[in-house]
Parts: structure tokens; sequence; C-alpha cells
């Protein structure tokens, strides 16, 4: 059996619990690393995503009335699927996204891992007792939200989507998934197909590839209660305020410009091996990729070097054919958008230390040197394999720098005194902190989000912060016989 036989999908969207042709039209599925067209998927209309809320609210009570050692036992196949069907996945993943195998293998592990997380949700326990001045039990209650909307992006569509929808199904939500179109196959059909076949009732998981009036329909749906969205601060700002106009509770992943900070006690090589990964990594295309590096000026020069060296020797190229640290980049206005960051961070005074250069959508691993702390590529989200470095003469000056960004995601620190470390992180506002590592990690049992630009704070990761973003707190008192009123 092919899991993803095209058959299945081609011109397809999941919607109502079979595959429908979307009244959207359809759109070709291109590999971004040679062009080529490897299917078509079905894109859906704002009259399907109305329609999909409609089916999920009918779906969604009866799922929620399952006994929940089903629907544990639904997201454990789910998990045990993504290990069974790693090769087709995979396969997908490079084609599609441009992920080399390690991060094609980075988002299997964490999808598998997000589902078995998921499992143990239903099984915890779901309120409290509550002390009343009544002679009556008093009890906090917390049940399923309803119907979620998951928009979720193209640069790592499986782990983006799933550390949604996992949970939001495991607690009883029945959940419309709205992918990327670029990466619908991924993102959307993969995770599908995964609950399709681990045996999640119909209606429950509906997957809708579209445009913006797909997403606005879906905010705006009464059925739909809760929306978990992914993506750029500017989108993520519409989706907000949106949502708040139909009062509706909006869980945002935005963007980030995180700060690698090297004190003055560390150890170059190890400071530039890190740093090497937390911007090259899947060509940087992540919001927790280190943006910035602020190093100490002692150290400034030497770690410039070590790391403009690792950046020349990683080789860049098509991931499904060579062996390459880094694919392509998902599409040209994206690639024309980080080589416009360079070009004008080096007017405005950097200095290219190494790459600054592509072919056709192969972006050079590339370190900017002596960049102005206000040039582009220091003052925006670059989105790309892109390495500004900015020297800092003391702590003062290295908090005022990491702080000068409006994003709040992740925060590294290199440095051998881990206790000055964590000080100094206490000074700089994120969601996330690691000290002596750089900013890019994900675990399904860790609490995941950022701070001011970069989102509405941890909404993902480990069972509180889950049961808190994908479901509703109801207070419930029950007395015997009722009570008798003055009037």
């Amino acid at each position: 059996m092919v899991f993803l036989d095209s058959s299945t999908w081609t011109d397809r969207i999941f919607a109502g619990g079979s595959w429908v042709p979307g009244t959207g039209g359809t759109r070709k599925v291109t590999e971004p690393a040679t062009g080529d067209v490897l299917g078509s998927i079905g894109i859906a209309s704002a009259e399907d995503a109305a329609k999909a809320a409609e089916t999920a609210a009918e779906a969604q009570r009866a799922w929620a009335a399952t006994p929940h050692v089903q629907r544990a036992a639904v997201l454990r196949k789910a998990a045990r699927l993504w290990s069974e069907y790693a090769d087709e996945i995979s396969w997908w993943n490079v084609r599609e996204v441009g992920a080399v195998p390690g991060v094609a293998g980075f988002s299997l592990h964490v999808a598998e891992q997000e589902c078995y997380e998921a499992a143990a949700l239903p099984g915890r326990p779901y309120g409290e007792l509550l002390p009343s001045e009544e002679p009556r039990l008093s009890m906090a209650r917390r049940v399923p939200a309803g119907v979620v909307a998951v928009i979720s992006p193209f640069n790592m569509p499986i782990i983006l989507g799933i550390r949604s929808v996992a949970p939001a199904l495991a607690l009883g939500n029945a959940v419309i998934l709205k992918p990327d179109p670029r990466t619908a196959v991924t993102g959307g059909v993969v995770l599908a197909r995964i609950f399709e076949e681990a045996g999640l009732p119909p209606g429950v998981l509906q997957m809708l590839p579209g445009g913006a009036d797909v997403g606005e329909t879906l905010v705006t749906h009464p059925a739909v209660r809760v929306i978990s969205f992914t993506g750029s601060t500017g989108a993520g700002r519409k989706v907000g305020e949106l949502a708040g106009k139909h009062l509706k509770r909006a869980h945002l992943e935005l963007g980030g410009n995180s700060a690698l900070i090297v004190l003055d006690d560390a150890d170059v090589d190890e400071a530039a091996g890190v740093a090497a990964f937390g911007s090259f990594f899947h060509q940087g295309q992540i919001c927790m990729t280190t943006g910035r590096h602020l190093v100490h000026e002692r150290l400034y020069d030497d770690f410039v070097e070590r790391l403009a060296a690792k950046a020349a020797a990683l080789r860049v190229g098509d991931p499904a054919r060579d062996e390459v640290a880094l694919g392509p980049i998902i599409d040209a206005g994206q690639r024309d958008k980080i080589h416009e960051l360079v070009t004008a961070s080096v007017a405005a005074g950097a200095r290219v230390a190494a790459g600054g250069e592509y072919d056709r959508l192969f972006y050079s691993a590339t370190v900017l040197a002596d960049v102005p702390p206000d040039a582009p590529a220091v003052a925006e989200e670059i989105f790309g394999p892109v390495a500004p470095v900015v020297r800092f003469s003391d702590a003062e000056e290295a908090v005022r720098l990491a702080t000068a960004s409006e994003y709040g995601l992740s925060l590294g620190i290199v440095t051998r005194d881990v206790l000055k470390g964590l000080e100094l992180a206490d000074r700089v506002p994120t969601g996330i902190v690691h000290i002596n590592d750089q900013t890019v990690s994900d675990e399904a049992n860790s609490p995941f989000g950022g701070v001011a630009a970069s989102g509405t704070g941890s909404r993902f990761g480990g069972a509180a912060a889950n049961i808190e973003a994908f479901t509703e707190t109801r207070w419930v008192t029950v007395r015997n016989p009722p009570p008798i009123y003055p009037f």
C-alpha cells in the first residue's frame, strides 16, 4: 500500500470525512530545488471553509463524548504511523519543502512525540473540587473548546501543524487545518492521512489548503472557537485583530529575530559551532533561527573568522539528489527578500565575510561582519541563511542590543559561567532561553512560544499549556434538594 497514493488526494481537499474537490480550484505542487511539478492539490474556497466549520461542529460533539481511552488510542496509533511511513513522508518533506534529510527526520521525530504526548491528555484529571459557601458539590471542569482552526506555514509544515492538531484532537475538539498551499502535501495531506488511517471519526479533522479568504472565514465563523495561527507577525496581527472583534481566542506564534550572546569568557570554537547551526539549519527558515550574533569585542574577530570558515564550507544544493547542508529557499519571493536585506545592510556599512550570493533558489550560507546595529539584517527578521555579527563591549551593551528588537522568541547565551548566563537572560524578555546553546530547539513536552511581536506566549508543548490552549473552564455545582429562595 502506498500511504500517500496521489490518486486519493490529487486535486482534492479533505472535508467532511472524505477527499473531495475544492471549489477554489487547484494548485500545482512544485519542487523548489528543480521547479518540477510533483502533483496538484485542491484549493478550498470560503464556501468550503464555512461548510467545514458546520460539519466539524457536528462531528465534535460525538468525538468529545467518546471515552477517553478510545481518543488516546487514536493518538497512539497516529504516533506509530509517523514511524511506519517515515520514508514516504520524508520524501515529500525533502522534495516539496526543500528540507535536507536531517530536517525531515527531525520533523518526523517531533511529530511522533507530539502524538504520544497528546495521547496522555485524555486520561489526565479534567478539573478540581472547589470549596463552596453553600451545601453543594462545587467543581471547576475543563471541557473541549469545540472547533479549533489551525493555520500553519510553509517552513516546518509537519511540526507547525501537528503541535496544535494532536493536542486539540486529544482533548475532544474537532480541527480544521489550513496549511500553506506551497506545502499542502507535507503540511496537510500527510496529517489528514495519518489521522484517517489512525481511525479518527469522519469530520473531526478536515484539511483545507487555501488563501486569505479561507483563513478569514475560519476566524469569523461562529462554530470556530479557537484559532491557532503560526506565521508572520504582520499576518498574525490581522488574525488577532479579527479574532478579537469576534471574541475568539487566538494563539499566535509569530516571527522572531533571536539573539545569540557570546560573552568574553566563551570558547570561540564552541561558540562558532553552535552559531553556525543556529543560523543555517533549514536555510534559516525557522522562527527561532539565530538572527543576531552579539559577540564581545575581545572575541569578535576570531568569532567572525571561524564562523565565516564554517559558512564557506557548507554545501548548498538539491537535498533529494546530493549530500548537502542547505537546500533551496521556498520560492523566489522569499529569496529576493533575503538578498535585499543583505545588500541593504552592505550598503549601510556591513562587510560580507562569507556568502552573500545565490544560484536560482540556492542561497549560500552568509556571514555579515561589522554590521551597524540599525542595519536591516539586524533590525528585521531575515528568514534565510544569514548571520549578522555585531560587537559589544560589556554586559550592559549586550542587553541593550538584545532588547532592541521588537521580537521576543528565543535567546542563546554562550559562557563558561552558567549562573552569569542565567542572570543575563533574566534581563532579556523572551519566551525561550538556552544557556550554552543556539536558539533553535523544540521538544513536544516543553512549552513553546514568544512574547511581544513574537506572539502571545507559551501555548504549545506540555500538558498544562495544551490544556489551557484547547479547553474552556466550566464551573459546575451539584446539590440535593434544590434550595428554597425568598421569592
